[in-house]
């Protein structure tokens, strides 16, 4: 009996599939499937939505629940970097939407053992940490604190360590002796581990919003007519003793933003940044 391909597509009893291979006249192999409904060729196409990468880049603020610190996690934010937070306290008090982007570990740099692993991935270190009270107490937070997180960090092979220091004010460093050696201390232990990738920032009286409680202090008011006239008082500020109390105060968002740049940026030159030089990187683009 002569059997055809048409006989045997009917006879699904003598086989239940059956697989026609067939050449196109483009050469390509074309299969019929006798157990299917015939469906229309289709073609899964990748998805071309703009998907931004994930982060590369991992920024450990230290006190970033501060005055500083907070500017400083809601720049690095709007970078579109991934940031923590290390302090005493833990998460921020600000309700502000940014800080639940901020993975805020609680520690303290004077005991290492309660800290170490918030520096797990983390490419660079941006320390706000400072405070005042009596001399021994201003060395231990302004100085050992820092000296502790700047040799863990380095241990752990931190690209860069930014610190956020204090401009000297002549007369005013005898009279906070303990908070200016600290800083000074602290600063000369960044400069010896991290020669290439240590920079510190030496900012006057910082002005910018202040969060107080539940209460958003406005420190520009009188900090920005200041910055405005004083910048132009570089000349006075070299006068022995008196001079340094002309060094013109700088924004808060200025020195977030130039901390966070420096922090990313791998051309940005290692040393020190005095209160001119925040504003000079601060307006570049």
């Amino acid at each position: 009996m002569k059997t055809t391909v048409s006989h045997l597509f009917h006879s699904r009893s003598s086989l239940p599939r059956l697989h026609v291979m067939a050449t196109s006249r483009h050469g390509r192999l074309l299969t019929t499937d006798s157990s299917k409904v015939d469906e229309p060729f289709k073609v899964e196409e990748a998805e071309t939505k703009d998907v931004p990468p994930p982060p590369t880049e991992k920024l450990l603020v230290l006190g970033g629940n501060g005055f500083v610190g907070s500017h400083v996690c809601k720049e690095a934010l709007d970078r579109g970097l991934s940031v923590s937070s290390l302090s005493r306290s833990g998460r921020s008090s600000v309700q502000d939407s940014w800080a639940n982007s901020v993975v805020w570990h609680q520690g303290n740099l004077l005991s290492p053992d309660s800290w170490k692993d918030a520096l797990n991935g983390v490419t660079a270190v941006i320390s706000c940490v400072g405070g005042f009270g009596s001399n021994s107490h201003m060395y231990k937070i302004n100085g050992t604190a820092n000296i502790n997180a700047v040799r863990a960090a380095a241990e752990q092979g931190v690209k860069r360590f930014i610190y956020i220091s204090a401009a000297d004010f002549g007369l005013v460093n005898y009279l906070l002796k303990g908070y200016y050696e600290g800083k000074r201390a602290a600063e000369t232990e960044l400069l010896t581990r991290f020669p290439y990738g240590g920079v510190i920032l030496r900012p006057g009286f910082m002005h910018g919003t202040r969060q107080v409680g539940s209460v958003k202090v406005p420190l520009g008011v009188i900090g920005s007519p200041l910055e405005m006239v004083l910048q132009y008082a570089k000349p006075l500020t070299q006068v022995p003793l008196v001079g340094p109390l002309l060094t013109p105060p700088v924004s808060v968002t200025s020195i977030a933003k130039v901390a966070v740049r420096a922090a990313t940026d791998l051309v940005f030159p290692p040393g020190i940044v005095d209160v001119y030089g925040i504003q000079r990187y601060s307006q570049a683009k």
